[in-house]
């Protein structure tokens, strides 16, 4: 009923499952070691990815005002654009801020939507403002005026790929007794 083992088989029975035990540890070692690295790796991924994220979300404009003169013709000109930091924003040099200008206005010069003359100093804290005239420094107009009833979307795009959007809308009637109107 019971096979009995001499003491010389039951060495070789204890050596066999030794080797299987040392080798099922180091494939198991091995496996760690490779999960291991692969989390690792993934994780500085995702620093990356939240960061990149992180400002292009929160390193953005805010616009406070826009205000244009009345010319007496039922438009405005002399458009300026007041911009602060958007909340939780880091510094941002507005010489590396792209405009982009869609709409119904005279004077939309796409060549000159790089060109935004608001100075070269960056915006450093959430108190800054700063005022972008929509002129270049060669006195060419990115948008000389906007009739009433029209509209301009101005799209103010960050270093850090963050977009801002402003839509222009003159009053319909324009108050030419007022020196500006708000848009």
């Amino acid at each position: 009923m019971f096979d009995t083992l001499n003491d010389e088989e039951r060495g070789q029975v204890g050596i066999g499952t030794l080797i299987v035990f040392i080798a099922l540890v180091l494939v198991a070692a091995i496996a760690a070691g490779v999960l291991i690295n692969t989390a690792g790796f993934l994780q500085s991924q995702a620093e990356s990815t939240g960061q990149e994220s992180t400002s292009q979300v929160a390193n953005g404009l805010q616009v406070v005002e826009a205000t244009g003169s009345p010319t007496g013709s039922g438009s405005v000109d002399s458009i300026e654009v007041v911009v602060s930091l958007a909340p939780g924003s880091d510094s941002i040099n507005l010489s590396n801020v792209r405009l982009e200008v869609f709409g119904d206005a005279s004077g939309v010069d796409s060549d000159l939507n790089n060109d935004v003359s608001a100075g070269t100093d960056p915006l450093r804290n959430d108190g800054d403002f700063a005022t972008i005239d929509l002129t270049n420094g060669n006195g060419d107009s990115i948008v000389s005026s906007i009739d009433a009833g029209n509209q301009v979307e101005l799209v103010f795009v960050t270093a850090d790929g963050s977009r801002t959007t402003v839509v222009l809308n003159p009053p319909d009637p324009i108050d030419d007794s007022k020196s500006s109107v708000s848009l």
